[in-house]
């Protein structure tokens, strides 16, 4: 039996995966590296932004990288990232609905790489804020997708509240990093193309 709904963010609430991309982009161009669609989305897609950065550089033969350095990035990354989405919002048609009546029926969270601030500006600006029970986040773990922490982290804290099984909820994902943490995770998934 379906207890609960977990909701990526990207792709899945907000068409936000084009902006991450011009994003990533905008600042790569600035270290004087050049970022191709299709590379993006065939291979960084769905990670979190320190470990798209990290990926995208050693793939560049740009190792090892510092630890500030990549802080840096990611920075300049969520400044451009957040004034884009406070001058447009990206939320894809129907979202609103879905998430409000799976709301009244089903625990519900978001669990996503993205970071914190950018989920909670979007699910502020679009007013779904209230229909989230919880939000597990890329700070909030050490592992990114396709590894199963954000999950694990979502479950353990919806289990604060009243008992919830792995196999008794259901991810929505639109990657293959998310599609494959979910199902380590134990959950079933059903997959945005």
């Amino acid at each position: 039996m379906v207890k609960a709904i977990l909701f990526d963010f990207d792709g899945v609430l907000f068409d936000t995966e084009p902006l991450h991309f011009d994003m990533f982009r905008q600042v790569l161009r600035m270290e004087g590296i050049s970022l191709a669609p299709e590379v993006y989305y065939a291979r960084y897609v769905g990670l979190t932004d320190p470990a798209c950065f990290q990926a995208v550089l050693a793939d560049c033969g740009r190792t090892p990288v510092s630890s500030e350095s990549i802080r840096r990035l990611v920075r300049c990354k969520t400044e451009f990232m957040q004034a884009s989405l406070r001058a447009s919002l990206p939320l894809l048609p129907g979202v609103s609905e879905l998430v409000e009546s799976s709301a009244l029926r089903y625990r519900t969270a978001v669990v996503s790489g993205a970071l914190r601030e950018e989920i909670a500006l979007c699910l502020d600006l679009a007013g779904m804020t209230p229909m989230f029970e919880h939000v597990s986040a890329a700070q909030d773990v050490h592992e990114g997708k396709p590894a199963p922490a954000l999950y694990l982290h979502a479950l353990e804290a919806l289990n604060r509240q009243l008992g919830l099984r792995a196999d008794e909820c259901v991810a929505i994902e639109d990657t293959p990093h998310g599609i494959e943490a979910a199902h380590q995770a134990g959950m079933r998934c059903i997959a945005v193309a």
